[in-house]
């Protein structure tokens, strides 16, 4: 186990919920930042998250409404909030920080501006505090990291030192971690994965079969690699667990919330009734397709899975007839 750390978790969702118990895990102090009314007062009561994973129990954390209770004269500080408030609340949090000398993202996601989680948090936080970031992405459905079943992540940081320290800290029995210093190619793989799952779902809800899915997968790494080639990423990410590891899983496993995005929007949903059928819980694909699709026009990179998705989301398009639309494109190479 790693040298006891105090740790602030600034989200209380279900990957929050789970990020924190890996930290107990390890016998560090875990603070519990939670946003909504009431949340936080209901979870020192309970020994557990009343509203997220509600099953599993979190014996000693402390849950606070107050944001410099969580943040500040914290060894760690862990950002597991949506990507859409990432910006905010960094810059709620920048005054507090000080000294810390480990500063950790689990959001997935691009901002509206095209920005990863890298960026938006270098924009919001001190200069003096950037090479203390990290990113940890990975194939992690929170229920199953509750549960203790086995999973592996990487952590990624500019800094090495900083990338093995917050290895460290996170990995247990149960939840290995690896480390690199690709931090674009780990921001992308886990933010792009979850428009390719939500194409993945309308496959599924379609019945359009295995073959399928296989083949939206294998093109989704593709059109995720040449984003990041686009960016100076390391193409061998998008091999491991931030890339490959991660699209899997959200493309195939039925916790998958934006994969349930597509499965109901093939239903004949509205993605209105879809969001309200998450019960408050964030498929962060349905954002992530908006920045994406805007990202790789700015930057001139082929997303043709991408487009499809969003002309779905927000151009009203028959998920049937775009299927028909991406299988009629012209023919090439498989490398272009």
């Amino acid at each position: 186990m790693s040298e006891t750390l105090s740790c602030g978790v600034l989200g209380a969702g279900s990957f929050g919920t789970a990020l924190a118990s890996v930290l107990l895990e390890n016998g560090h102090d875990v603070t519990l930042w939670c946003f909504e009314d009431g949340h936080a007062a209901e979870v020192n009561e309970a020994g557990r998250n009343t509203r997220y994973q509600t099953d599993f129990e979190l014996p000693g954390i402390k849950a606070t409404a107050d944001l410099e209770e969580a943040a500040r004269g914290k060894d760690l500080v862990l950002f597991v909030s949506p990507s859409h408030v990432m910006g905010r609340l960094a810059a709620s949090v920048a005054p507090l920080l000080g000294d810390v000398p480990l500063i950790v993202s689990a959001a997935k996601g691009i901002s509206s501006d095209g920005e990863t989680m890298d960026e938006v948090l270098r924009a919001a936080l001190p200069e003096e505090l950037h090479h203390r970031l990290a990113y940890l992405s990975g194939p992690s459905f929170a229920f199953e990291v509750l549960g203790h079943k086995p999973t592996a992540v990487v952590c990624a940081a500019l800094d090495e030192d900083v990338a093995e320290k917050v290895q460290r800290a996170f990995a247990t029995s149960y939840f290995r971690t690896y480390r690199t210093t690709d931090v674009t190619g780990v921001e992308l793989g886990g933010a792009v994965k979850n428009v390719i799952a939500i194409a993945t779902g309308l496959c599924d809800g379609l019945e359009m079969g295995h073959d399928a899915r296989a083949a939206l997968i294998t093109r989704g790494l593709a059109e995720m690699s040449r984003l990041g080639a686009a960016l100076n990423a390391d193409p061998m990410t998008f091999m491991g667990l931030a890339g490959m590891g991660d699209l899997v899983l959200t493309c195939c496993g039925d916790l998958s919330r934006n994969r349930t995005v597509g499965k109901r929007l093939a239903s004949g949903m509205t993605l209105d009734e879809v969001t309200e059928s998450l019960g408050g819980q964030v498929a962060e694909g349905v954002k992530t397709t908006a920045s994406t699709r805007a990202l790789a026009k700015k930057l001139g990179v082929d997303m043709p899975i991408v487009e499809a998705v969003w002309r779905i989301l927000y151009d009203g398009k028959d998920p049937r007839g775009t299927v028909n639309v991406l299988m009629g494109r012209p023919l090439k190479s498989e490398r272009d």
